[in-house]
């Protein structure tokens, strides 16, 4: 998906793409990363930043993470991309959906959950934080 396609998308559903829901698309298409609300306003309205997230996400162009601590993060819905966070150090690594599919079958066959770790992350410790590797 594409900024372009996201505001074609916007214009379909029959609302307006105002300049702020345009900015919005833009900063998230154009980071490699999740931003949050407030990285998102910069100097401007954060309450609005969150009202247009909050439309965004409903009309499934935009979805949140919640990556450790703090507040959550926004990143364009088509972006197939799974978490890792270290609890010590407090790196999030983003992972292809793929890249957990044997994490998947492990919990689907140990207690008949359909895990997903788009929302949430797996949380555990980097390579660099474990006790052997001395700590962060």
């Amino acid at each position: 998906s594409t900024a372009p396609a996201a505001f074609a998308a916007v214009r379909a559903s029959g609302l307006r793409l105002s300049t702020a829901r345009r900015l919005l698309l833009h900063a998230l298409f154009d980071s490699d990363r999740p931003l949050s609300a407030e990285e998102l306003a910069g100097d401007g309205d954060v309450a609005s930043a969150y009202r247009n997230l909050e439309v965004l996400e409903g009309l499934g162009l935009v979805r949140h993470v919640h990556l450790g601590h703090g507040p959550g993060l926004y990143q364009p819905a088509g972006r197939p991309r799974e978490f890792v966070l270290c609890e010590s150090c407090g790196e999030a690594a983003p992972l292809a959906p793929a890249a957990l599919e044997r994490v998947r079958e492990a919990v689907l066959d140990a207690i008949g959950y359909h895990a997903r770790f788009t929302h949430f992350p797996i949380a555990g410790l980097c390579p660099a934080c474990t006790p052997e590797a001395g700590a962060c």
